[in-house]
């Protein structure tokens, strides 16, 4: 065991023995369709969701951050990109941007400063612990922006890269850690089709200083074939990064080391599945975060492939549910718990409240049921759990959402209300 583990398992320790979990009085989950960005409200104790107002972006919603310390939401848009299912290839589009809301006590939001125009589609936004820069990341080409934030929490100028990052190919995903000196791209690459070979997948660790990256490492086992990253989360309190792979429904764990880096070796690969022997074409994961106490982790694993019925496309079968795996607290070892269905159809998105009391999948697009001659429209939908002590989801009830193929239910997050 190397000095730098023993450190953080003691700091775990300690941070596990002394820390509670604060509940906040209020929440508010956020939603978007195609253009629109709809509030709920949250009623923890209940488990419950009351629709509120929608805002209009310029173009179609692809992801959303909030600050870590202003009530601010910064929402990445983009007519590029696909919206929902389908293997069709996605338009690159023209209108590409950043729009800055101020989130309201109701939860209502309020625009904050002009949108700010970007080059290409943003497929994933996050902000730096400090508050201080806004990340995008993009997949065609793939690539990352780093942008510095004004005082008032307004999206200011563009931060010169130096020359030379390398950026992958398919970034899904960017991350800084929490120490504030280590961002990753995580690179899903792209399986292969009937007309085109496979594009290796990676983990591109970049040292982070004030907005300015520097190549440190690049993780692609095997080349980075038959390897598709697609999400991570950092452990509150331990040296451990836990990693989606899309196309392989697997979750991994990397060890941080002392140098604000990675091993490269992965400590755990577990199948997200639970029956990974038997796996029905059009099986993915999708996101991943980890509880607030460190000692679960949680995982999306979505099926959305269909097949002809009567002239109907119905649904083929597979999991979608949001996989609950246990934490090893000396190893970081995860060992599957539950699958917990989510309801509907490929849950993209999910989110945990700050106090860990519910969870709420999105199930991305409405589908047909078949049982047996009977088809039965299933919509799109956001389905509510309760979270047990020991991470364990209860279903609840879901919400559900008027969304199509087109313009599927594409992201979903909740937000603590100032």
């Amino acid at each position: 065991m190397t000095s730098l583990l023993r450190r953080w398992l003691v700091l775990g320790f300690v941070l596990a023995a002394t820390s509670v979990i604060a509940k906040p009085t209020r929440v508010a989950l956020y939603a978007s369709v195609g253009v629109e960005l709809t509030q709920y409200d949250v009623n923890l104790d209940g488990a419950a969701l009351t629709k509120r107002a929608s805002v209009t972006l310029p173009a179609n919603v692809q992801y959303a951050w909030p600050h870590p310390s202003k009530p601010i939401l910064y929402v990445a848009w983009s007519n590029g990109g696909p919206v929902g299912a389908g293997s069709a290839p996605p338009p690159s589009g023209n209108q590409h941007g950043v729009t800055a809301f101020r989130i309201d006590p109701s939860g209502a939001l309020q625009p904050l400063g002009q949108p700010v125009a970007l080059l290409a589609r943003p497929i994933h936004i996050s902000v730096d612990p400090a508050g201080t820069h806004v990340l995008v990341a993009y997949n065609n080409p793939s690539g990352l922006t780093v942008h510095r934030l004004n005082p008032d929490g307004t999206v200011a100028d563009q931060v010169k890269q130096p020359a030379g990052l390398d950026f992958g190919i398919y970034a899904h995903q960017i991350r800084v850690d929490p120490s504030g000196q280590m961002a990753i791209l995580v690179t899903r690459g792209n399986g292969p089709t009937s007309t085109k070979a496979e594009d290796p997948g990676a983990v591109k660790v970049f040292g982070y200083h004030d907005g300015l990256l520097s190549n440190r490492l690049s993780i692609a086992p095997n080349g980075g074939f038959n390897f598709q990253p697609r999400h991570l989360d950092f452990h509150p309190s331990r040296p451990w990064v836990f990693v989606s792979l899309e196309r392989q429904s697997k979750l991994q764990v990397y060890q941080k080391l002392a140098n604000e880096t990675l091993n490269p070796t992965a400590l755990f690969t577990k199948d997200s599945l639970t029956d990974p022997a038997h796996v029905h074409s059009g099986q993915q994961a999708s996101t991943i975060h980890i509880h607030p106490n460190g000692r679960v982790v949680y995982q999306g694993n979505r099926a959305s492939d269909t097949v002809d019925f009567e002239g109907q496309q119905v649904f083929v079968g597979g999991e979608n549910a949001i996989a609950v795996y246990s934490i090893n607290q000396q190893t970081g070892e995860p060992t599957l718990l539950q699958n917990a269905d989510t309801h509907g159809m490929s849950p993209r998105t999910f989110a945990l409240d700050p106090s860990a009391s519910i969870l709420v999948a999105a199930n991305q697009v409405p589908y047909l049921l078949r049982e047996g001659a009977k088809v039965t429209p299933v919509p799109a939908s956001l389905a509510v759990y309760r979270i047990a002590k020991d991470g364990k989801l209860t279903y609840v009830r879901k919400y559900d959402v008027e969304a199509t193929n087109a313009h599927s239910l594409f992201w979903m997050g909740l937000v603590p209300l100032p």
